[in-house]
C-alpha cells in the first residue's frame, strides 16, 4: 500500500477496536453523510499535509466532526471530546511497521449542522505524524 492508504488503515483501526466500539459512540468515515439521526455519532476526516522524515511519512490533522442532539447543551459534545482524548492525545500506535503519534487536541462548537437543524456539530481536531520505514 501507499502511505495514504497505510496511514488511513492506521487511524481507522483505532476506531474500529473492541475498547472504542464499547464506547457506543457510531463512527464513520468523512465521506459518508448520516443527516437522519437523532443520537450522537462522529465522523473522521483525515487531512495529511506534509511530508516528514522519508517518502513513507506524513503529518496532518485528524479532524472529527462530533454530532449532537441540539437543544441539550454543550456537555454531551465535551464528554464525547473526552473521550476521544483518552483515546488519542500524546498516544502512539504501531501498526504493521508503522507507528502514528498523535499530538494535542482542540475542540470547536460549531453550531446546528447545515444539513439536520436536529444536530449540533462540534469539531475536534488533533495533529499527528504517521513515520513508515522508507
Amino acid at each position: 500500500m501507499g502511505k495514504y492508504l497505510d496511514l488511513e488503515s492506521s487511524i481507522y483501526s483505532i476506531f474500529g477496536s473492541q475498547q472504542w466500539k464499547a464506547e457506543n459512540i457510531p463512527t464513520y468515515p468523512s465521506n459518508v453523510i448520516k443527516n437522519d439521526s437523532k443520537s450522537s455519532f462522529i465522523r473522521l476526516s483525515i487531512i495529511p499535509n506534509s511530508n516528514s522524515v522519508n517518502f513513507k511519512s506524513i503529518s496532518g490533522v485528524l479532524i472529527i466532526d462530533i454530532f449532537t442532539e441540539t437543544n441539550i447543551g454543550t456537555k454531551s459534545y465535551s464528554t464525547i471530546a473526552d473521550r476521544l482524548d483518552d483515546y488519542l492525545v500524546t498516544k502512539g500506535f504501531n501498526k504493521n511497521n508503522f507507528f502514528l503519534q498523535f499530538k494535542e487536541s482542540v475542540l470547536t462548537p460549531m453550531g446546528v449542522d447545515k444539513d439536520s437543524a436536529s444536530l449540533f456539530r462540534a469539531q475536534y481536531t488533533i495533529t499527528f505524524n504517521f513515520f513508515g520505514v522508507d
